[in-house]
C-alpha cells in the first residue's frame, strides 16, 4: 500500500524544519509542506497542532493523523515507524543507537540554541549586549571543536556510517555559512572551523550528498524571496 504524504509545518528559513526535510527526503517519505505565518504560530490556528507554538510540527495520516512536534522527536519518530532498513540508524538496543541518541541531543542541546540565540542577539534582541553576542558566538567554536574532536579518525559519528544525527547538524550549519542578514556568527563559524580537518571533512562529506545539495539550493532560494518580500513590504 503507497504512503500518504506527511505534512510538514515548516519555514523558508529557520534550519529546524529543514532538519525534518532532509530525513524525510533521505528516507524517501512522501510529504506536503505547509507554511505558516509566523502571527498564526501562537494562536489556536496553529496551536492546535503544537500548543509551544513552534515549528516544525508534522501530521502523519499514515499513523490515523499522529501529530508531533519538535524537531528532535519527529526525527526519531520518523526513523523508528519509517526506516526499516535501518538506513539512517542503528537497530534499537546496539550501541549505535544510544550514540546516535546522544549526538541528536547534543545538537538540540548545544548547536541549535548557541547558534539561533548568537543570531537573535545581534539582529533581533531590543538591546545590543555585545557579551552576549561573543558569548554565543565563542560556543559555537567550541561546538565545532567538540564535533572535531569526536569525528578524529571517522567518517560519521555513530558508528561507522551515516545516520540521522550527522544530518541533523547539516541545516543550521547553513543558516550560518549563507545567512539572510550579516552576522558575526558566520565569522566565527569561519574561525572555528580552521585547523579542524575531521570536522571539516565530515561537513564536506554531508554537504556532497545529493538530497542534501537539492535541499540547500532550495532554502537559499526560498530565504532570498522571503528576505525580498520583506524588504518590499517596509519600502526598501
Amino acid at each position: 500500500m503507497s504512503l500518504k504524504p506527511i505534512k510538514l509545518f515548516g519555514s523558508s528559513g529557520g534550519p529546524n524544519p529543514w532538519k525534518v526535510q532532509l530525513i524525510l527526503e533521505e528516507l524517501d517519505i512522501p510529504y506536503e509542506c505547509e507554511y505558516p505565518e509566523m502571527k498564526d504560530l501562537h494562536t489556536p490556528v496553529f496551536e492546535k497542532y503544537n500548543p509551544n507554538g513552534r515549528l516544525p510540527a508534522i501530521i502523519d495520516p499514515n499513523n490515523g493523523g499522529f501529530t508531533i512536534w519538535e524537531s528532535g522527536a519527529i526525527l526519531e519518530y520518523l526513523v523508528d515507524k519509517y526506516d526499516t532498513s535501518n538506513k539512517l540508524h542503528a537497530p534499537s538496543g546496539h550501541n549505535d543507537h544510544y550514540l546516535e541518541q546522544q549526538y541528536l541531543h547534543f545538537q538540540m542541546s548545544g548547536q541549535g540554541p548557541y547558534f539561533g540565540q548568537a543570531y537573535w542577539f545581534e539582529h533581533y534582541h531590543p538591546e545590543k549586549i555585545q557579551s552576549a553576542i561573543e558569548r554565543y558566538n565563542n560556543e559555537a567554536k567550541r561546538v565545532i571543536a567538540v564535533l572535531d574532536t569526536c569525528l578524529q579518525g571517522k567518517e560519521y559519528l555513530a558508528g561507522d556510517k551515516l545516520s540521522y544525527a550527522d544530518l541533523a547538524f547539516v541545516p543550521w550549519f547553513w543558516a550560518v555559512e549563507n545567512p539572510p542578514l550579516p552576522t558575526s556568527i558566520s565569522g566565527a563559524f569561519a574561525e572555528g572551523v580552521k585547523g579542524k580537518d575531521s570536522f571539516n571533512a565530515w561537513l564536506e562529506r554531508l554537504n556532497s550528498r545529493p538530497l542534501v545539495k537539492k535541499l540547500r539550493k532550495e532554502r537559499a532560494e526560498m530565504t532570498e524571496k522571503a528576505m525580498a518580500a520583506r524588504k518590499a513590504a517596509n519600502g526598501q
